[in-house]
């Protein structure tokens, strides 16, 4: 499943975030050049506070999955954001594809494909159900973080309402969490890509967040879909670093590698290391050319802009 497809499936439905107990996830090995085995580390580049991840519905999506972490190891990553993905992985696979990530020291920090969305208050229990569902999932695979949508405009909803809802459902969800090693992340979509989506404002995401009031929840700041929604996309960023769980990377417009369009990452970068940011972000694009060597260049640069 991809994103867009992932987006648009969400019509109409909510979402919520239960818990059983998960691992913490190990963290990314950093530190990596792209002209070296990624099992090599560049002495060149220092720690930076800001782990990097891969989505990976956008890359290698001809080969078999453990072919597929095979090539996002040689870019030099060392975690893996899944969409969907281990919807029809029967018992074995998942040991099969455990034991695989772990051989290349492979971590699965976030995973996402909940059927409904958090803001329609109508589907609030079916919501939960699905998250229960996920996080079994997310147990077997050691997964820490789970993305939850909003779903599209309810029909004879106020906004006001539908924001309400958003903050109920998320609240729930933090109570099935409370405690656990999981972080539930909620994510904007532009209108361009679900013109019927209904959280596309960042700022009121940031005070959805902000309503729910919970640790373990937080916002999954998309730049790509917030450069397409209005912009102002570091001003957002300063004001609410403490609120954000999980950053998504692609350039505008054409969802490519930072450097193809209108967003200036480096500055970006740079920002996200003087502010201290500690979690992931993921890189969501399509490559424009050799997917390895793409995604090893956009994860130096990234890496190499954060130390200012």
């Amino acid at each position: 499943m991809d994103r867009r497809t992932f987006s648009k499936a969400l019509a109409g439905a909510t979402l919520g975030a239960a818990a059983t107990s998960v691992k913490p996830a190990l963290g990314v090995r950093r530190g990596f050049s792209d002209t070296t085995p990624s099992h090599a580390p560049d002495q060149s580049l220092a720690e930076t506070p800001f782990k990097i991840s891969i989505m990976l519905w956008t890359v290698f999506n001809k080969l078999p999955f453990e072919e597929r972490l095979e090539k996002v190891a040689e870019a030099g990553y060392h975690a893996v954001q899944l969409v969907g993905e281990t919807s029809k992985w029967t018992d074995d696979e998942f040991r099969q594809y455990n034991k695989k990530r772990a051989e290349l020291g492979i971590v699965f920090d976030t995973c996402a494909g909940l059927q409904h969305g958090v803001g329609d208050p109508s589907v609030r229990e079916a919501f939960l159900d699905d998250v229960r569902d996920q996080l079994h999932v997310m147990e077997k695979i050691e997964c820490p973080s789970l993305i939850v949508m909003s779903g599209n405009v309810v029909p004879g909803l106020s906004p006001q309402a539908q924001h309400d809802s958003c903050v109920e459902g998320l609240k729930r969800a933090a109570e099935l969490v409370e405690g656990k090693s999981i972080t539930l992340l909620l994510e904007n979509i532009d209108l361009e890509e679900n013109p019927h989506y209904y959280l596309w404002s960042v700022p009121e995401a940031f005070k959805v967040i902000e309503e729910v009031d919970h640790p373990q929840v937080r916002f999954l700041y998309d730049f790509y879909h917030a450069q397409i929604s209005g912009g102002n996309l570091i001003t957002h960023l300063q004001k609410n670093v403490e609120k954000v769980g999980l950053i998504h990377i692609a350039d505008v417009p054409g969802r490519h590698q930072p450097g193809t369009g209108e967003i200036d990452y480096v500055n970006i970068y740079k920002k996200l290391g003087e502010l201290n940011y500690n979690r992931y972000i993921a890189m969501e694009f399509h490559p424009s050319g050799d997917p390895v060597k793409i995604l090893a260049h956009a994860r130096i640069e990234a890496l190499r802009a954060a130390q200012g």
